[in-house]
Parts: structure tokens; sequence; C-alpha cells
């Protein structure tokens, strides 16, 4: 594996590798007082984020230091950026100060795929963590490994997803990877958060959440990006919490196996109530735990050469 860049250049055989990894990565953490392998001694991993992050920005730092990698967090407000570097020059840089990989965010989809092309012949490995409206691949990753923790193998299991698909990476990644690995996915959302071609991705559609929920697995809530709406695409936050947020008689339609995910940060109230986030259904946590493991097996499977092969 050379970059991780989206979930389509994955085959079944890779994904499940990197899950099988971040799985034996935890338990070979597991009850270690201090928890260092020397897997990536001598690398350097840059984080580069353009966006906001909370959860993936730590998780990937944790990550890298876990397994002894120098880890170096690049502040976009106090870096050249700032006065008005390019993303080109930036990652130019960044790979001949010494970065063995760079773990970037940025508001512009494909933006990680033309940082993987200007750094193509300084064997400097790219990891997408999430470009625009376009995936979010390590998301997806660590959002099928605590669902296959709960729920066992994937294959013939239906999901739903919930909410803002529209503006989603979150949604477009799991999509790929959860039918990637043999599940049934169901977009449930506003005709206004959809994007004008679902009619060609491999899912079902719905708007009726409610109708949704008893025959599912697990589902799946988005976060409502505000931030990038231009315009009214429903009438308001209690409206959508009506029709699309998950309150304590939605949880009760689900069948009982069936866990409830979200990317976070969680908007409580609208999205999700505060019952069903704080109840033992909720997987919140165990995603940021898993996140962790996950973004380690990429970094082994990508930095570890021949050995991670």
């Amino acid at each position: 594996m050379r970059h991780l860049l989206s979930i389509a250049d994955l085959d079944a055989q890779a994904a499940n590798a990197l899950l099988d990894t971040a799985d034996r990565l935890e338990q070979t953490l597991l009850g270690r007082q201090v928890r260092k392998l020397p897997t990536l001694r001598g690398r350097t991993v840059v984080t580069v984020f353009y966006e906001n992050s909370t959860r993936t920005r730590v998780s990937f730092e944790i990550a890298g230091k876990w397994m002894s990698a120098d880890v170096i967090n690049v502040s976009i407000g106090a870096s050249s950026v700032g006065k008005g570097e390019s993303l080109r020059d930036t990652a130019l840089t960044l790979a001949a100060a010494g970065a063995d990989c760079v773990v970037v965010r940025h508001p512009a989809s494909g933006a990680a795929h033309r940082l993987a092309r200007w750094l193509a012949d300084t064997g400097v490995a790219v990891v997408n963590a999430g470009d625009g409206t376009h995936e979010h691949p390590t998301q997806a990753l660590l959002d099928a490994q605590t669902l296959r923790q709960r729920l066992g193998d994937l294959a013939g299991r239906r999901v739903a997803v919930v909410g803002d698909v529209l503006h989603s990476r979150v949604a477009r990644s799991n999509v790929l990877l959860l039918t990637l690995l043999g599940a049934r996915v169901v977009l449930v959302a506003p005709p206004t958060l959809l994007p004008s071609g679902v009619g060609s991705w491999p899912v079902e559609v719905s708007h009726d959440l409610d109708a949704v929920l008893g025959g599912v697995d697990a589902v799946m809530m988005l976060r409502v990006q505000a931030e990038r709406m231009h315009g009214g695409f429903f009438p308001t936050a209690r409206e959508y919490a009506v029709g699309y947020g998950l309150n304590q008689r939605r949880l009760d339609l689900l069948p009982e196996h069936a866990p409830v995910l979200h990317p976070g940060p969680m908007l409580r109230g609208m999205e999700i109530g505060s019952t069903v986030a704080d109840s033992e259904r909720a997987l919140v946590t165990d995603q940021v735990r898993n996140g962790v493991h996950l973004r380690m097996a990429v970094l082994y499977h990508l930095l570890a050469g021949e050995e991670a092969e």
C-alpha cells in the first residue's frame, strides 16, 4: 500500500488486512502499562489539518507515538500557509524536511490525491484524513472495525446511514467500504440532503427513518455539516430532529442487537438524543478507541515496508 486516499483504492482483502492488523495491535497493547511499540522508530509522521479536528487529529498523533514514530503537527494558523504558501509548496517543504508520511485534512475535495501526485517522486506516503465532501477512509475503516467487533462478519448485514449524506465524506467512504465487505446500506435523509447522483450508488434510499429502523443491524448517524451549507436544506433544527433525529422512541424501534454509531462531534438534541448518545447501545467512545488502533494499522502498512506485506 503506497497511500491511503480512498476506500476505492482497497479491495476486500486489503481492507480486511487493515482491520485484522488493528485488532492484533489492540491485543498487543492490552494490559501494557507503557503503550509503546518500536515498530516505526526512526520514521516521521507529519499531520497537516486545514480544517478543525479533535478525534482524527489526536488519534493519528497517538497512533504514531504509540508506534515510536516522531509525530509533528503543523498548525496551519502558525505556518507559512498564513502567508499565502500553496498546498503544493507546503507538501514539498515537508518532504524536503524529512517527512515519511503526511496526514492531510483539507476543505477541497481531491486535495489528498493532488498531494500524492506532487509527492510521487519523494517516497512520502499520504493519508487522506478528510477532503472536502469527498472521502474520509480511516473513519470508514474504524467504523467497520467497531461494527465487526459487535456484530461479527458484516456480510449480509443491513446498515442505515442517517442524516446529512450530501455533505458527508464519512457517508461516501462508509458506503464504499460496507458494500465492499458485503453489507447492505440504506441511506435515510430528507431529499434536500441526498446527492443528485445517489441513484447510481449501490444503496437503498429512504426518507422515512421510522420505517427503516426495525429492519437494520446498525445505525450510523451523521453530523449535520452547517459549515458546508449555503442555503436552507431543512426548515429548522427542531423539524430536522423530529424527522431524522435518533431519540429514545426510535432507539426502541431498533432490534436489540443493533448498535448506534456517530463520527462526532454530536449535535445532541438535534441529530441524537442525550439518552441515546449515553446509552450502552451507542458505540461512540468505542469508535474513538478503535480509531487509534486502526490508524496505527494504516501507518504500519504504509511505513513498515515488506514486513507489513
